[in-house]
Formats: C-alpha cells, structure tokens, sequence
C-alpha cells in the first residue's frame, strides 16, 4: 500500500512523540500535529490497515518494523535537509517547514548521494538516531 505525505508524516509524528515521551496515544498526534482527532483516527484506520501501525488494548499506538522503517526514513531527511538549510542562513522556523515538504518529494537515490556528498564535505549529518 503505497503511502501518502500525511501518512508519512504521521509515522514520523509517532516516532517522535515517542522517542519523547515512549507511549503515544492519538490524542498525543493531534496535540503534536495541531489536528483535530477524528482526522488522527482516520489517519491511524488507514496505517494499521496498510500495516504500518497497531493499537493496543488500551488505545496506545505501535509503530510496526514496516512503519518504523517509513517513520525513521521520513525522519532522517528532515533533519538531513533541516540542518542544511539551516547551515545554508535560512531562518530555522522556514528551515523545519521546507525540511518538512522536501523529505517527501526527494528519491532514495538523490538522498543517499546527497548524504555522501555531505559526509565526504567533512560535514556532520545527523541520523535519526542521534536524536
């Protein structure tokens, strides 16, 4: 199931809310995300049926290998194109909402040469695990 922007950024939404706090409930995505929560309920319906999340007994969500695999990738490139943008003199609050739109649109490939390039510059990349 191919997965849209907002899907993705979802995903990365969850991943970040519980690299934060550890349980994450939707209540927690529309807080975070500034949406209503029937939105966050359509979201989540779509997710765990596209297999990327579960929801346990008590309404806290999982992200499953599928969509951590999406919500780590998503995540990364933000924080790739935010500290570049950032580095290249641009306000950091246009920075996080540019980083936002181009990890969605920008292919594998073009990344991974883009991260090469940066390591072999001699400048430093942040991982998605770093944070």
């Amino acid at each position: 199931m191919p997965l849209h922007k907002s899907g993705e950024d979802y995903l990365e939404a969850i991943l970040v809310l519980q690299k934060k706090k550890g349980m994450v409930r939707s209540a927690d995505v529309a807080r975070h995300m500034d949406v209503s929560k029937p939105s966050v309920c359509h979201a989540v319906a779509t997710l765990k049926k596209g297999g990327f999340l579960l929801m346990d007994g008590d309404h806290f969500l999982h992200l499953t290998d599928l969509g951590r695999e999406v919500a780590e990738d998503t995540y990364e490139k933000h924080l790739f194109f935010t500290e570049i943008l950032v580095a290249a003199g641009v306000d950091p609050v246009t920075a996080e909402r540019d980083a936002c739109r181009i990890e969605h649109v920008v292919s594998k490939e073009t990344f991974e040469r883009l991260k090469a390039t940066r390591k072999l510059s001699g400048k430093a990349v942040i991982s998605s695990d770093e944070s």
